[in-house]
């Protein structure tokens, strides 16, 4: 019940989150020195007959995949994570850096076999932050030496970097690295309404992750070693919002991540939720707003197609726009909005 979900923000305000202890997951450090292409490993990119190999595809977001629209050059393929070059190579040139936690937490999935996914060998932490949980993960790794169940400190080793995974080889071997949220606990029964192939990871399947921009959280919190991650995602501009409705019960989801809500939570018709431009949640907050099906109530006005600006997750031009198919399922994702399967 809304009353429920009140207590548990009564209790999240009164309880001070401790200062999080993080740290780049390998010791490449130069994020913080300002030398980005030393930072991000690039990506070859080959447009209108132009070779280059932009570090910035390296980095979170809409990155890669260019394309020209109305004489404008846009990026259109998201990137979740944030890819850090090695600083060292063995003679043939593979990878030597070790990979470690970001901070505290436990190792809650491994990836051994590299051909399960597009992130190869994968480790999966889960961090208790602010009485929530906050995922890790760490790909393309050569080598795991972490297991599930594993209780780690901020430095702890848990792999070697590498270059397993789908379209990486020696020259491009990197540490992808993600921080987010965990979407549903009910991600297999979603996967096999809406998901493509076998889902070998269970709740840890990358789809079930909503990434944060890792690079920027680093430097915001080197800046203030106070800044808890829940003051991070408020603080990411918001693009658009979807009002759902709302059940006798909260989603799931606000009850894991109870900072997340905005506001009174009681008599609320509907939920109105604010995404960034990759479909981060941002906020929850109470409406009055009556609907029976999920509606985008507003959006950040674009001079080119809003599809281009959001990966796809909403349709439409100016400060107009619908949820389109991927939309739709992002949300009912997020809100367990879907049929129980047996």
């Amino acid at each position: 019940m809304f009353r429920t979900l009140v207590s548990l923000l009564s209790l999240a305000t009164v309880t001070a989150a401790a200062p999080i202890d993080l740290r780049l997951p390998t010791e490449n450090h130069h994020l913080f020195t300002g030398e980005m292409d030393r930072f991000y490993m690039y990506v070859d990119r080959n447009f209108e007959g132009q070779q280059t190999k932009p570090w910035e595809a390296g980095s979170f977001g809409l990155v890669r995949t260019a394309i020209r629209v109305n004489g404008e050059v846009l990026l259109t393929k998201f990137h979740e994570g944030i890819d850090i070059s090695p600083v060292k190579r063995d003679k043939a040139g593979n990878p030597l850096d070790l990979v470690s936690s970001i901070a505290d937490g436990r190792v809650v999935y491994v990836s051994p076999i590299a051909g399960r996914s597009n992130y190869g060998k994968y480790v999966v932490i889960e961090h208790s932050w602010e009485n929530s949980q906050i995922i890790s993960l760490y790909a393309h790794l050569a080598e795991i030496t972490a297991k599930p169940g594993d209780e780690v400190k901020a430095g702890s080793v848990i792999g070697r970097m590498g270059y397993t995974g789908a379209g990486i080889d020696r020259t491009r071997a990197h540490c992808h690295l993600e921080i987010g949220m965990l979407m549903s606990s009910r991600y297999m029964e979603w996967h096999q309404q809406f998901g493509g192939g076998t889902n070998y990871h269970g709740l840890f399947n990358g789809m079930n992750i909503c990434g944060a921009d890792a690079a920027r959280f680093f430097l915001d919190h080197k800046a203030n070693p106070e800044l808890q991650f829940s003051q991070y995602i408020a603080s990411t501009p918001v693009y658009f919002k979807v009002a759902v409705p709302a059940k006798e019960t909260p989603p799931e989801f606000v009850k894991r991540y109870p900072w997340i809500v905005k506001g009174d939570t009681q008599g609320a018709a509907s939920w109105e939720i604010s995404f960034s431009a990759t479909g981060l949640p941002l906020a929850f907050e109470r409406s009055q707003r009556d609907v029976t099906v999920p509606v985008v109530t507003s959006v950040r006005p674009s001079t080119v197609p809003q599809r281009y600006m959001t990966r796809n997750l909403i349709s439409g031009e100016g400060n107009k726009a619908t949820l389109t198919n991927g939309g739709r399922q992002l949300v009912s994702l997020l809100t367990d909005d879907f049929p129980h399967t047996p």
